[in-house]
């Protein structure tokens, strides 16, 4: 399973959207503490999270603690990597994957990064680019890694309506 790692999260938003993405693509939501907002059901009722019921999601007390409970291929996105997503090659692991992002004022604890350089991500933008959006940039990440898996489990057809809406559209009006 392919696992989403946000660090001390601080916009209830983007994690609305980092949630919702997770439950479409069947991604593990971590979250470490800590929080900038609230998890009770009010809060995330009014971030528009309804869906995280769908959403296998954890919350840890602390980096170390995450860590010591968790054992797989770790990959950091910052903005201090020095590779791009697709250079590495997330169908070669037998171990789980774990995407980690940081924190939307100062990313992840510089610490935590030097002590994994040869995993360090980043996206490739415009030299004046300081940053994506870290909604933006979790559903950049787990597409190219569902890309390389062939998005084994994915549906590649419009479930809802069924698979052949849009030929039968017009005779439906």
């Amino acid at each position: 399973m392919l696992n989403v790692v946000l660090y001390e999260p601080e916009i209830p938003q983007n994690t609305g959207n980092i949630m919702r993405t997770c439950m479409a693509f069947n991604c593990r939501l971590h979250l470490i503490e800590p929080l900038g907002f609230y998890l009770d059901e009010k809060h995330l009722r009014r971030a528009s999270m309804d869906y995280v019921r769908e959403l296998e999601y954890h919350v840890w007390p602390d980096w170390d603690t995450f860590e010591k409970e968790n054992h797989g291929d770790f990959y950091f996105v910052t903005r201090y990597g020095h590779r791009s997503p697709d250079s590495f090659d997330y169908t070669k692991t037998q171990e789980e994957v774990y995407l980690v992002f940081g924190k939307e004022s100062t990313g992840i604890d510089k610490r935590i990064l030097q002590k994994h350089l040869d995993r360090c991500i980043r996206i490739p933008m415009v030299p004046d680019a300081r940053s994506l959006n870290l909604s933006n940039c979790v559903a950049l990440c787990i597409y190219e890694v569902e890309r390389q898996r062939k998005y084994a489990g994915l549906s590649g057809d419009e479930v809802l309506k069924g698979s052949q809406y849009l030929e039968t559209w017009e005779s439906n009006q």
